[in-house]
């Protein structure tokens, strides 16, 4: 005798039950996955400032100077290697360091300034990619760790000075000359790559002009928009170039301070350089190059004294600019 067995199904609503519990925990879990992903990235970008740092504090052994932020010739033009080139011996980049020519300009150098150098891009940069020229040459390759070049101005084309920072574009500064202590300045911060700016405006130029005070007083300065473009233009998108919107970063505004520039239909979030320094005889340079990330809710910062931290957008603005004087004598009173 036969005997009939009978298959139980999935009735649609059952079906549609289980895919919404699925749904319901991808929902929980996604999260938790993003988080974890964010997590990872921010240590990873953490461990390149804390080798940065360590390079920084080795070429300072072997120099007994920090590296300069280029070697700016007085009446220029600036074409000068970053700080950033110059510590590559002690990043284990040495036999590429060997190969540059550094009475030659970087954009000479083609074969070294398209190389991506990784401990210099973080981890979740979304533009990580060369910058190329106009025939389609790969010629340069981003950067997301700058140096502190000050608060405000860059350059002073009457002494052939730099700004208040822990980098300066001409002579070496010391360890010596951080009178506000290495564990209250800033020396690298992070930076996006391909940078929207603000620039030759040439304006201010005059001697002591005061940093804006909010982004409207800055845009008012006035200047060319230069839309970033990744792979083609923008700022922070040279590794070699000593330049401060290339290489370097100011304490005007406060981390991923948003500078909203309209221009058509498009706002952009700008950087502003009055002028690139050196390049115009008798000409100030200004520069509000801020300090961004794609990290959640602030920024990670290399001290002078070799920490690392991770800074948040709500730090004060004045506590921001004194972490970036390295003898500006200021009390920082707030925990960051």
């Amino acid at each position: 005798m036969r005997v009939r067995t009978v298959r139980h199904a999935f009735t649609l609503i059952e079906l549609l039950v289980v895919i919404a519990i699925i749904a319901v925990l991808i929902g929980l879990l996604l999260p938790a996955v993003q988080k974890v992903r964010g997590a990872a990235a921010r240590i990873k970008c953490q461990n390149n400032l804390k080798q940065i740092g360590l390079s920084v504090h080795n070429y300072e052994n072997a120099f007994s100077v920090l590296p300069p932020a280029g070697l700016l010739p007085v009446g220029g033009p600036n074409n000068t290697w970053s700080a950033s080139a110059r510590l590559l011996p002690f990043i284990e980049q040495d036999n590429l360091y060997r190969q540059i020519n550094f009475d030659v300009p970087y954009s000479a150098q083609s074969n070294i300034s398209s190389l991506r150098i990784p401990i210099y891009v973080c981890p979740v940069e979304p533009n990580d990619v060369g910058k190329v020229n106009s025939a389609g040459a790969l010629v340069h390759w981003p950067i997301n760790y700058a140096a502190n070049q000050g608060t405000w101005m860059i350059w002073n084309p009457t002494t052939g000075t730099g700004g208040d920072g822990a980098f300066t574009p001409t002579k070496p500064t010391r360890m010596a000359s951080i009178l506000d202590g290495l564990s209250n300045t800033l020396a690298y911060s992070e930076v996006k790559a391909y940078q929207s700016q603000l620039t030759k405006g040439a304006n201010p130029n005059v001697l002591g002009a005061p940093p804006p005070n909010t982004p409207a007083e800055l845009i008012a300065l006035g200047g060319t928009l230069k839309i970033g473009d990744p792979g083609r233009t923008g700022g922070h998108s040279e590794w070699v170039d000593s330049k401060v919107h290339e290489t370097g970063f100011t304490t005007v505004f406060p981390p991923n301070t948003v500078v909203p520039y309209p221009s058509g239909a498009d706002v952009y979030d700008i950087d502003f350089i009055s002028a690139s320094e050196g390049n115009t005889a008798g000409q100030f340079s200004y520069a509000a190059v801020t300090s961004r990330s794609s990290h959640t809710g602030g920024v990670n910062v290399l001290l002078m004294d070799g920490s690392v931290r991770f800074v948040g957008n709500s730090i004060r603005q004045e506590t921001w600019r004194a972490l970036g004087t390295r003898a500006g004598g200021e009390v920082i009173a707030e925990a960051y």
